[in-house]
């Protein structure tokens, strides 16, 4: 129900549109000015009738031009971001809205301008601003902060609240490009010989990592009816994730194209038939507690395994065994390195990562794919070097003449063979 109030010579008309996600009650308004001459009983008639207009519209999804940030991003999560957006990327902008609503959500939509936001960014990106490590926050942070600004805003262009995203106006922070850090050759291997004294399935899991590039989440997704074993080659065709809201749960792939097919060695075909064998010994234990997902890699009783079991498990190997730590993403960039080193084409190396497209894998990978052209010159530099010296061909070994068991004419013809081929007698 709208509620009417005079103001002066003007009416303001309020209606209640729920409530936030603080419990606060949203509230839109207009503002009504009668027309000079109008009776008294005319201006009655006539604001009732603006509230009743007011309220329908409200209703229908009217937005006031000067709704606030909060609120119109809260109808955002509704409308938009719910039934649209992945559960991890919607779960992620929830958390966002900590750090986004002190700063904006009390500005009207209508009066943001990109030099707020800017600000905004760039205190993003001081000293202490996470509020945890006291340190600038990550670069891949702040443009997430950005990109649920830019997202709200675009959909309030689409809406009619604004007229133009001031986002587009906003620069990020140069970004600092980090080394990637992944084992070397020598690291690897040692790796893979400790892994030798550990439980299968954290053998399989981390060879199957090496030997794949393939994401964690794709990696906890991979179903034992996946592998073609006659093939040599595993397919990619969901991810595990979590949220809290739903716990573990089966998810699309990243993108179309994270749905791949990479063939194996057979040293890990068969780890994976000896994994499958004791997982299969386990289930017969275990009997009525198994719980068939079908999944490669579980808990005790057959349920999807966390996605913090392998980082967790690393953590401590490698604590263990006094072995650098670089976390579990690590072995998705090593597995680049290796193609790139090996001379693959950047096409290839973005079909084998599952990239939606190539340029995400230049833009990533930029460093390793500029070394690879550091060696291509050299190799068509030393391919197309005319102007190098000729080769000396080696001189012919010296005929050695020894007089043994030799008559004197025998000598004689020797020293005439000599004599002719140059070579002193």
């Amino acid at each position: 129900m709208a509620t009417i109030k005079k103001r002066g010579d003007s009416y303001s008309i309020r209606v209640s549109c729920g409530y936030n996600s603080k419990g606060k009650q949203m509230i839109q308004s207009m503002t009504w000015k009668p027309e000079e001459g109008m009776t008294t009983k005319q201006i009655e008639k006539e604001v009732n009738r603006q509230a009743v207009m007011f309220e329908e519209a409200c209703n229908k999804g009217y937005q006031s031009k000067a709704i606030k940030f909060e609120v119109f991003a809260e109808q955002w999560f509704e409308e938009y971001a719910k039934p649209n957006l992945r559960n991890t990327t919607y779960e992620r902008m929830l958390q966002l809205r900590g750090r986004i609503y002190p700063a904006l959500g009390h500005m009207r939509m209508d009066k943001i301008t990109p030099r707020q936001i800017q600000a905004f960014v760039n205190s993003l990106s001081r000293e202490g601003a996470n509020e945890r490590t006291g340190k600038p926050l990550a670069p891949k942070t702040i443009r997430h902060n950005l990109s649920f600004v830019s997202d709200v805003f675009s959909y309030a262009v689409r809406m009619g609240v604004v007229s133009d995203n001031p986002c587009s106006k906003v620069t990020l922070p140069k970004d600092r490009h980090d080394e990637k850090k992944i084992y070397t050759p020598e690291q690897v291997q040692r790796f893979l010989n400790l892994l030798n004294d550990e439980p299968l399935k954290y053998r399989t899991f981390f060879n199957l990592m090496i030997y794949s590039g393939f994401r964690r989440g794709e990696l906890l997704g991979l179903e034992w009816k996946d592998i073609d074993w006659d093939n040599y080659v595993i397919s990619v065709r969901r991810t595990s994730n979590y949220t809290a809201e739903k716990g573990i749960y089966t998810d699309t792939t990243k993108t179309k194209k994270s749905q791949r097919s990479l063939k194996f060695p057979m040293v890990v075909m068969n780890l994976l038939r000896a994994f499958k064998a004791e997982q299969d010994e386990e289930r017969e234990r275990i009997g009525d507690k198994w719980q068939d997902y079908d999944r490669l890699f579980v808990k005790w009783d057959g349920r999807p395994m966390n996605l913090q079991s392998p980082y967790g498990w690393l953590k401590e190997f490698c604590e263990e065994h006094n072995f650098p730590f670089y976390g579990i993403h690590q072995f998705r960039h090593l597995h680049t390195s290796l193609l790139i080193g090996a001379g693959i084409d950047p096409t290839t190396v973005s079909g084998v990562l599952g990239h939606a497209q190539v340029s995400t894998t230049l833009n990533l990978y930029s460093h390793m794919f500029r070394e690879n052209q550091v060696k291509a010159c050299n190799a068509v530099a030393n391919a197309l070097s005319f102007n190098k010296p000729e080769p000396t061909p080696p001189k012919d070994p010296e005929p050695t003449v020894t007089t043994d068991n030799c008559n004197e004419s025998d000598i004689n013809r020797a020293k005439i063979i000599c004599i002719k081929t140059g070579y002193g007698a």
